[in-house]
């Protein structure tokens, strides 16, 4: 039997071994997949040796902090600077190769919502993050991160003001406020400027619609979580381990 499995700290919130395992049950393919939480990066060393792993998929917050554990990272993963699907290319788990698939499936999730949508904010700077901004870039979007801590290209929270939020008609969320069991937090953005000429994409899939989407959505916004998303990650993932 094959074991696969994710990586993070905090699972509860994951719908993706009970994506898989019902995958597999249907398809009649002899695996298992199951949830990993490390308290620490460097945990994932003895976890490779002491189970004989076929693919793991990564999360929060270890998406970049994994490359230097890894042999080897995909062209999609030195793009984004993250790394959220691992395959294991021998039986002795000694050779990992790391990929980026929260790229391909964002940018196939979000290309057909566009419409004449021209600059985006990301919310947030992890791993996530730089996909969709790799993505964006790739769709010919120009893209600004917001954060709490001031940096290069970046804007802070408290910099919102209407003129920017006029401007920026595309807002993604890649942070986990709002996520299960977190479910009271959202972004600090000034929702107030939000109207319907904003899509507002939440990568969070747990709850199916955080605060940030309700409050985005009553201003008149397009919204759309991150379900799809997932799902397409998924897949290719299914397809990387199979490759």
């Amino acid at each position: 039997m094959k074991l696969f499995g994710l990586i993070g700290k905090n699972l509860s919130h994951s719908f993706s071994a009970a994506w898989f395992n019902a995958k597999f049950r249907e398809e009649g393919i002899d695996a298992v997949y199951k949830n990993f939480m490390l308290s620490s990066v460097e945990e994932f060393t003895s976890l490779s040796k002491e189970n004989e792993l076929a693919g793991l998929n990564v999360t929060i917050p270890f998406k970049k902090v994994i490359i230097p554990f890894l042999n080897e990272i995909e062209e999609s993963a030195k793009k984004t600077g993250a790394v959220n699907t691992i395959k294991f290319l021998d039986s002795e788990n000694k050779f990992t190769k790391g990929y980026n698939t929260d790229y391909l499936a964002f940018s196939e999730t979000i290309r057909p919502l566009l419409g004449n949508r021209k600059k985006a904010l990301i919310l947030g700077t992890g791993g996530a993050a730089f996909a969709v901004k790799a993505a964006l870039e790739d769709l010919m979007i120009p893209s600004d991160f917001v954060s709490r801590l001031p940096g290069e290209k970046r804007y802070i929270y408290t910099e919102l003001n209407q003129e920017i939020m006029k401007e920026y008609l595309l807002i993604i969320n890649c942070t986990p406020l709002g996520m299960y069991p977190d479910v009271s937090s959202f972004p600090p953005i000034p929702y107030q400027y939000i109207n319907s000429s904003h899509l507002v994409y939440d990568l969070i899939y747990n709850p199916e619609e955080t605060l940030f989407l309700s409050k985005a959505k009553g201003a008149g916004a397009k919204v759309k979580n991150g379900r799809d998303m997932l799902i397409r990650q998924a897949e290719l993932a299914w397809e990387i381990w199979n490759q």
